[in-house]
């Protein structure tokens, strides 16, 4: 996929993610002594309430880092990008204090960082030299480490790996997942005449580091109270339930990349 392509669909996504993010981590109306929500001011924030201004300066801050990452891909741009938007964030909790609680902000913030800075990685990947094998790597790794994760737990699978958050993986299944993502990293590389090594390296610290981020999102879900982040996939819910681990192993991917090879 082109560069510019996969930037435009990355822009689609990362908007989406966040969206879904926001509606997942929006606080229900709750009263406080003095009348007013804790959390959402005086008519108070609802799950309900398609878009609200914590969500749009979100959004704005997100088209404007999808902006910076297709003109200026330099990490020390996009770094202003985002010092930028949390001065934003913090001028809009300053000047519509009390409405929106720290917490809030903070966690709109969080979704910026969470889903479009982390998503962007993909692009920094695309423009590399070997950009288009290292996207399949990530990819790779991620979908062959859920698969193999899956079987061995189910053929193996005896000590629970987070009992409370997950009950269903185990820690043998965790440990096959990062064996499927080093051989698929190895047989990438090798039908691709790239190191054996350093593709097999990433891709087994990026399974593992997959897995973390599967069961981040899903403690997000199991916090708030809700099965799915959205249903634009019929059946597979939203974007985050498809890319929550896409997400934490695209920057693991760039980094090993980008200092080992």
């Amino acid at each position: 996929m082109g560069g510019f392509y996969l930037w435009t669909l990355l822009f689609l996504i990362s908007l989406i993610g966040y969206h879904e993010f926001c509606k997942a981590v929006r606080p229900m109306k709750v009263p406080s002594e003095e009348g007013i929500s804790q959390s959402g001011g005086e008519s108070g924030a609802s799950s309900k309430v398609l878009v609200d201004l914590p969500e749009l300066v979100g959004l704005f801050c997100a088209a404007s880092y999808e902006a910076v990452l297709w003109f200026f891909p330099q990490p020390e741009k996009l770094f202003l990008v985002l010092i930028i938007s949390l001065i934003l964030f913090m001028a809009l909790y300053v000047f519509t204090f009390p409405k929106y609680s720290c917490s809030q902000i903070i966690e709109f913030y969080f979704g910026l960082i969470y889903v479009v800075a982390m998503l962007g990685f993909l692009h920094l990947i695309r423009i590399r030299p070997d950009g288009l094998i290292e996207i399949i790597l990530v990819f790779a790794g991620s979908w062959v480490c859920d698969t193999f994760a899956y079987l061995s737990g189910r053929a193996l699978g005896r000590h629970k790996l987070a009992p409370v958050l997950s009950p269903k993986k185990s820690i043998e299944g965790s440990v096959g997942g990062v064996l499927g993502s080093i051989l698929a990293g190895v047989l990438l590389a090798y039908l691709a005449g790239k190191n054996l090594m350093v593709y097999g390296i990433a891709a087994g610290v990026g399974g593992l580091i997959s897995q973390i981020g599967d069961l981040f999102a899903s403690g997000i879900k199991r916090n708030k109270g809700i099965k799915d982040y959205g249903n634009l996939i019929p059946g597979h819910g939203g974007i985050l339930d498809r890319f929550d681990s896409v997400i934490i192993i695209a920057p693991v991917i760039y980094f090993c990349c980008a200092y080992l090879l």
